[in-house]
C-alpha cells in the first residue's frame, strides 16, 4: 500500500513540475525572433527560430497596423530573456514616433495553432 501511494505522491510530482520545464523552453531573447505580423491592432504573432507566439496586446495598439518597426526593450537590471508579459516593454516605430504598446499575455503556439493560423497572420 506504501509503494502505491508513494507512486501516486511521486507522479503528481512529476506531473506539476512539467509546465515549469515547458515554460522554461517558451523563453527567447530579442534578437532570436525572425518575423512578426499583426493581423490586428491587439495580437502579434513572433517568429522565433521554429517557434510561433502568441503575444496579446491589453487595449488597443493601432501602430502594429501600419507596419512599423517592433522595439523590445529589456532592463539591463533583468534577464534580457522574453519569458512572459511581464518581461514585455514593447514599441513601435512608425518614423520618427514611439508608440508604446503593453503586452498582457505571452504564449507559445503548438503547431497545430500555427497551422490553424489564417496564412495572412503568419509571421
Amino acid at each position: 500500500m506504501r509503494k502505491i501511494v508513494f507512486g501516486l505522491i511521486v507522479a503528481s510530482l512529476l506531473a506539476a513540475a512539467a509546465p515549469c520545464g515547458a515554460a522554461a523552453q517558451s523563453c527567447f531573447y530579442p534578437n532570436q525572433w525572425k518575423s512578426w505580423k499583426a493581423p490586428d491592432d491587439h495580437t502579434i504573432y513572433l517568429k522565433v527560430d521554429t517557434r510561433v507566439f502568441r503575444l496579446d496586446i491589453g487595449g488597443s495598439c493601432p501602430s502594429l497596423l501600419t507596419g512599423g518597426q517592433l522595439i523590445p526593450r529589456t532592463d539591463s537590471t533583468e534577464s534580457t530573456q522574453l519569458c512572459s508579459a511581464i518581461n514585455w516593454d514593447l514599441h513601435v516605430r512608425n518614423g520618427g514616433i514611439l508608440t508604446r504598446c503593453i503586452v498582457s499575455n505571452m504564449t507559445q503556439l503548438t503547431p497545430d495553432q500555427v497551422n490553424a493560423l489564417p496564412q495572412a497572420a503568419r509571421p
